[in-house]
């Protein structure tokens, strides 16, 4: 299987992959494994009717799950289910109460738990889920090379995409804080410790938007809608987290006694 090229970190790593990859998007999907995977899901998907002929059939489950990050979940089967069957409509939903987003939009995406027909009837639903499919994986094997590319690679997707909702300021913050690569950039560009995730929420939102005044004259998240903006953050994400990489190195070098 063809594996992406980061020839080298940084951003000058980060510029590389970009000028590339379109072409290297193309060759990685043309794989036979991801070719493979999706082919199967488009041909079976539109048979299914419940969440629990889903959960079961593995192929239909890995393209789905791998759709929206959630690889590793592939042998939670009753816990996916739940989730695609208790749907989004209602608060108490387990989508909607854990701090994960991901499983939020998962459940929304299929239907299954919100409408009388779920999505996966409709005709070009197929074509939706793999083309996601698709990305999460390109970016699974890019992060195998580099982790930091990964993530600088999903912000690219994500962030795109929250910055251009209608929901308050605050509320696009609190996306960000449930999505985990998105918040791992976020907290990485601000130079926050990993320990920041187990404070009051109230305080990581201020903390947070304090930092992005600072950094960028203001907090608002719409700001990210320009591309041009998305590209100055996976700047400052990449520098802090290369001097991370840097200050770790030196903890670990001994000197001779």
């Amino acid at each position: 299987m063809f594996q992406p090229v980061v020839p080298f970190g940084g951003y000058a790593g980060w510029a590389f992959l970009t000028r590339t990859l379109e072409k290297q998007r193309e060759t990685f999907a043309n794989a036979s494994g991801i070719q493979r995977d999706t082919a199967y899901f488009r041909k079976h998907i539109g048979k299914i009717n419940s969440a629990a002929e889903l959960v079961n059939d593995r192929t239909l489950l890995k393209v789905a799950l791998g759709a929206f990050g959630l690889d590793d979940d592939i042998n939670s089967k009753a816990f996916i289910q739940k989730i695609l069957e208790e749907g989004t409509l209602s608060p108490k939903a387990l989508a909607n109460r854990l701090p994960d987003k991901r499983y939020l939009e998962l459940s929304k995406a299929f239907g299954f738990g919100d409408l009388a027909v779920p999505r996966n009837k409709i005709s070009d639903f197929p074509k939706e889920i793999t083309a996601l499919y698709e990305t999460r994986q390109f970016e699974i094997a890019v992060g195998k090379q580099n982790a930091d590319m990964r993530l600088a690679l999903s912000l690219e997707r994500d962030l795109a995409e929250i910055s251009g909702k209608n929901n308050s300021e605050n509320t696009k913050w609190y996306e960000i804080m449930g999505r985990p690569p998105l918040r791992k950039v976020f907290e990485t560009a601000f130079g926050l410790p990993s320990s920041f995730a187990a404070i009051d929420l109230d305080t990581q939102l201020k903390t947070f938007r304090a930092r992005a005044e600072q950094a960028f004259g203001n907090s608002d998240i719409s700001r990210f809608s320009d591309s041009s903006e998305r590209e100055k953050l996976i700047r400052l994400f990449l520098l802090r987290a290369d001097l991370q990489t840097q200050s770790a190195l030196v903890q670990t070098v001994r000197l001779p006694t």
